[in-house]
């Protein structure tokens, strides 16, 4: 901690806060010194003139000092209650603004986007300051570093860590403009991903075969991958597979031609010689993706000089956000992929292919099922048409899956579902009184399949969410740690689609276990490679500094692409010309955000393997009752030990072996 003997304002000397300091120890005695200094340091850091002089500022120390252990108390349940409603009700106001924008309906693009974009309270965290709450905050409850978290948090009880959170919500004073800036920038790459489909009516594989109907396109990169991974249900799919993989590389370096994205030709695109009837395809998009990555270098930078602990995204995405040191997590994802077992799993899934494997064989993941499309659509059916009947259905599929009447319907019945215009998501309520939303996707007449499958993950996010809101001790402790652990539980209750249908007994469940494990490290490795390339793009981006260009992040990011499918893939999976590595939404939409999946495969095994034997529901609920305390102390009373990728190497070796 900064020491009083360093310059704060441009009035608040060093004297000034010993004066402070003292006077507050006249009034309250000497015991209360340690605790005045930390608390007036961490207020005089923030402090500006227009705040008050420093006569202001010592008032302001005396009149809001809590002095007593009792005094602390009633401040902190208080504090806890103000958060809650402030922040709650904004968050579903924004919410609403948004679902015009987000879900599917009618549209009026330019109107929803400009309530998309409007925030009822856009200077919140200034107005915090301005009106002297967040002041009275660290003047009585110390933020806490991540090394104090980690190294003391253990001897903390549940008042502590919701002090410790309280107060580490107070950031740096970010200026309107900022704000307005980020909030602008953040919406645009958000709104280019969530409405950027590839039209595939004229795309044609090597042999002139045309795949889809003349007016389908595909959400990049999502849709675009799961319909290369539907092919392995084709006979024929190898070739659409092939088509597929090209239109990600195409969508990967900017060379999809205009003609084909604005639906102005309609001859055959041949994505892998990029021509259109025989012929040079005319112009590309180039840069656009990497114009609207370059958004977020935008707001990066514009965040950093007020974030004087955490000067860049990447400390704050590791530091503030995900509580896990960055090595930490780097060698987490390089341990995955530098297992020994990848080779014995490569060679599982090129003998289930009967064929070498190619790069976008690294989404294959369902090795030990092949039932098609139709069957599973069908089956969802016979559960729910829709997303109304899903939403009705949700308690009868809790108890399906062993939780007890009350709480399947008391968690069952808070959940609402949506049709997301772009990927799934779940959304949690910041207020009690409120529930929490599930988005999925749905075919045109039916949920099908992938939505419910798609569902049944935003349902793991629900159950965590509800569950973390409802039950967790203290209202300042709502929620996980971070988006891993709610990433586990999403991946958690996702393994479970098929027992939800009623589609697989008990005496399948031991099998199903060891096949999603090997699934797990499967996914939890295809994750790994674009989650190492984009945080090491982002390396290049701090060095790079104002050199840094949309040209320069797209040609770093092609070379991260390579140079990590060199190291960890192509011994396995052969050359990848697409630079698949590099497809992934989430580096526009949410920068750094994609190790969280790996993470959060990481963590679902080691919850799984823990919750063997024991009570699925006893054993959620307990678990995201923990509440918000770091990662790691979350992890050691969730399964009682630290996050490794020890425990699913291991047993994916092992279930190699049983499965032999």
């Amino acid at each position: 901690m900064t020491t009083l003997d360093t310059p704060t304002t441009s009035f608040l000397t060093p004297l000034n806060l010993s004066h402070a300091v003292d006077g507050i120890v006249t009034l309250h005695g000497e015991n209360c010194r340690v605790h005045a200094a930390r608390g007036i340091h961490q207020c005089a850091v923030l402090w500006r003139d227009s705040d008050g002089d420093a006569s202001a500022f010592a008032q302001f120390c005396l009149d809001h000092f809590a002095a007593t252990p009792e005094d602390r108390t009633k401040l902190l349940d208080r504090l806890e209650t103000v958060l809650e409603q402030v922040r709650g009700h904004l968050y579903e106001m924004r919410r609403n603004l948004r679902r015009w924008s987000d879900l599917v309906g009618d549209s009026l693009p330019e109107t929803d986007s400009a309530f998309a974009t409007f925030d009822p309270a856009p200077d919140l965290s200034e107005q915090f300051y301005d009106q002297k709450i967040a002041f009275i905050t660290l003047l009585n409850f110390e933020k806490s570093t991540l090394d104090d978290m980690l190294t003391k948090g253990s001897e903390w009880d549940a008042a502590r860590w919701a002090e410790a959170r309280i107060a580490g919500s107070f950031g740096p004073r970010i200026p309107k403009k900022v704000a307005d800036l980020a909030r602008d920038l953040h919406f645009k790459s958000y709104h280019w991903v969530s409405n950027f489909h590839v039209p595939v009516g004229t795309m044609t594989d090597t042999t002139g075969r045309r795949w889809f109907e003349s007016d389908r396109a595909l959400l990049a990169h999502w849709l675009i991958r799961e319909e290369m991974k539907g092919g392995y249900n084709d006979p024929d799919g190898l070739h659409k597979q092939r088509a597929l993989s090209w239109v990600m590389g195409r969508h990967i370096d900017g060379t999809l031609p205009l003609a084909i994205m604005d639906r102005t030709s309609t001859e055959d695109w041949n994505p892998a010689t990029n021509t259109i009837g025989g012929a040079d395809p005319g112009p590309v998009l180039d840069l656009v993706r990497y114009e609207h990555w370059m958004n977020n270098v935008r707001i990066a930078r514009a965040l950093d000089e007020h974030h004087p602990d955490h000067p860049s995204a990447i400390d704050r995405k590791f530091g503030l956000e995900r509580e896990i040191p960055e090595q930490e997590v780097e060698q987490l994802l390089v341990d995955l992929l530098a297992a020994p077992v990848r080779e014995d799993l490569a060679a599982l899934v090129s003998k289930r292919l009967g064929r070498p494997l190619e790069a976008h064989d690294i989404y294959f993941d369902d090795l030990f099922e092949t039932r098609d499309a139709d069957e599973m659509n069908a089956e969802v059916s016979r559960l729910c048409r829709d997303e109304v009947e899903f939403q009705a259905k949700l308690p009868e599929i809790l108890r399906g899956l062993g939780w007890p009447e009350d709480d399947a319907e008391f968690l069952g019945s808070r959940v609402r579902v949506e049709i997301a215009r772009g990927s799934g998501h779940a959304m949690r309520p910041q207020l009690a009184e409120y529930g929490a939303w599930l988005r999925t996707n749905r075919l045109k007449d039916q949920l099908g399949w992938d939505g419910f499958d798609t569902g049944m993950h935003e349902l793991g996010h629900n159950l965590e969410q509800l569950c973390s809101t409802f039950f967790v001790p203290r209202t300042a402790l709502r929620g996980v740690p971070n988006t891993a652990c709610t990433e586990a539980f999403a991946f958690l209750y996702q393994s479970l689609a098929k027992r939800a249908l009623g589609i697989e007994d008990a005496a399948e469940a031991e099998r199903a276990y060891h096949e999603e494990t090997i699934a797990s490290m499967l996914m939890a490795c295809q994750i790994a490679g674009p989650s190492l390339v984009e945080l090491r793009t982002w390396r290049w981006i701090y060095e790079a500094g104002d050199a840094c260009t949309p040209e320069g992040i797209r040609e770093n990011l092609l070379r991260n692409a390579r140079e990590v499918w060199a190291e960890f893939f192509q011994a396995h999976f052969g050359d990848d010309p697409y630079h698949i590595l590099g497809a992934y939404q989430h580096m526009l939409g949410h920068p750094l955000y994609l190790p969280d999946y790996a993470i959060g495969r990481t963590i679902s095994h080691q919850i799984r393997s823990h919750m063997q034997g024991k009570d699925l529901a006893a054993e959620t609920k307990r678990i995201c009752s923990i509440g918000r305390v770091t990662p790691d102390a979350w992890m050691r009373s969730a399964v009682g030990g630290p996050l490794s990728a020890t425990p699913l190497i291991d047993d994916t070796a092992a279930a190699l072996r049983i499965l032999d």
